[in-house]
């Protein structure tokens, strides 16, 4: 069951929400057929439906998570070169070689660029590939919930079962122990994400040694989430699958550079895995898109070559704090951020209100639009929590802070 099942149930309550119907038909020869839908409980995300709210109430929107600043002048600049060169055809299938260069030097031990490495189009097609080379009918994939949207649709997808656990509040920690219990013959996946929208954490080593032991002579194949890989603070270090040798073997890892590099709407995102997997990867890549924008990569590559992506943790830092100093005279607990640009506060010294209901509220009468973290789970858990997104200029995080502290 979809972490979003109890949202929609309450369609009543929310007349922009639609749900639509379960069986759709359409006549051929004179017969009346039946199509069921593989995705039933699956309406509008609630990230599409708070920007609308966004939009319609003029709130700011600290919801979706897409910064509202502008990109690099000189990746503007060599986007723009590449296409007057000539790159507006098919790129290779899985690249451009120079980006699959870069993307290997990200990881302590790089990655062959030639074999073990592909350009997406975003991290959510790296995602759903990654799932549906690996996942059959009747695979249980283990996600950790709060879990982004667009995990356990893609299990369902290609007939396999998400099966939830759920980390804990407030640290959203995993418990190992859990994640032991709710192993089975039939699991075949587990997804992790870190760090982890929308909680903002981080898995630790002990957390990447736990999961290795666990696996450790199984079969067990591991999709490794690592979007924002680049934003990470307090003196933190991002640690990935690809640092733990036995986990490498059996990971797909995920990254964007849509959040890296502020270019969202880009949709240009990579995947790393040991030769046997990408091999499988690319088999189903190239019959999903073959191919990704083909100036657009040219540009990523030489722009690489002079970014600095370690002041991107500095600069969120900042904003991360601006965003809080904002919040200091109000009645929101933040709870800690330690990576992404997302920031969780608590509600619940405000109003006993559910999320959902509270969301719209604050984007209606206040002006701040946000994300309730109860969709994020199979069952929903009402911990009377909001997502803020800080990917936003400074003077937006301090109106937003303000604006929040009058409740």
């Amino acid at each position: 069951m979809p972490p979003h099942k109890e949202y929609i149930s309450r369609q009543a309550r929310f007349s922009f929400f639609k749900l639509y119907s379960l069986k759709f038909f359409f006549r051929s020869t004179g017969s009346l057929y039946m199509f069921q839908t593989k995705l039933p409980h699956v309406g509008q995300t609630i990230f599409s439906h708070m920007t609308a709210l966004a939009q319609k109430h003029g709130a700011l929107n600290l919801s979706q998570g897409f910064p509202d600043f502008a990109i690099a002048p000189r990746l503007i600049a060599l986007a723009g070169f590449y296409m007057q060169k000539g790159y507006n055809q098919y790129a290779p299938m899985p690249g451009v070689a120079a980006l699959r260069e870069a993307i290997s030097r990200f990881y302590t031990q790089a990655y062959d660029p030639q074999q073990e490495v592909c350009i997406t189009h975003g991290a959510t097609q790296a995602i759903a590939t990654a799932i549906s080379c690996s996942v059959s009918a009747g695979d249980e994939v283990l996600l950790f919930a709060p879990a982004y949207d667009c995990y356990a649709p893609m299990v369902q997808l290609n007939g396999g079962k998400p099966v939830f656990v759920n980390l804990s509040f407030p640290g959203y920690r995993i418990d190992w122990e859990l994640v032991r219990s709710k192993l089975s013959p039939k699991t075949r996946m587990l997804i992790i994400n870190t760090p982890h929208n929308p909680s903002g954490t981080l898995l630790t080593e002990e957390d990447f040694l736990q999961l290795q032991e666990i696996t450790r002579g199984t079969n067990l194949l591991v999709l490794s989430d690592e979007v924002y890989q680049h934003i990470v603070f307090d003196g933190m270090t991002h640690r990935s699958a690809a640092d733990f040798a036995e986990l490498r073997k059996r990971s797909f890892v995920i990254g964007s550079f849509g959040k890296s590099l502020n270019i969202t709407g880009w949709k240009i995102g990579y995947c790393a895995a040991p030769e046997r997997l990408m091999r499988e990867f690319k088999k189903a890549h190239q019959f999903m898109v073959f191919s990704v924008n083909h100036a657009l990569q040219y540009a990523l590559a030489d722009y690489l070559k002079e970014a600095d992506l370690a002041q991107l943790s500095m600069s969120y830092q900042r904003k991360r704090d601006i965003f809080l100093s904002a919040l200091a005279n109000s009645r929101f607990s933040p709870l800690p951020t330690k990576g992404s640009y997302f920031q969780l506060l608590d509600y619940s010294a405000i109003t006993q209100e559910e999320d959902t209901l509270f969301a719209e509220r604050l984007t209606q009468t206040k002006g701040v639009a946000s994300i309730p973290l109860s969709v994020f789970y199979e069952v929903p858990q009402h911990n009377k929590v909001l997502r803020f997104c800080f990917a936003k200029n400074e003077e937006t995080l301090k109106v937003a802070g303000d604006r929040l502290s009058v409740l």
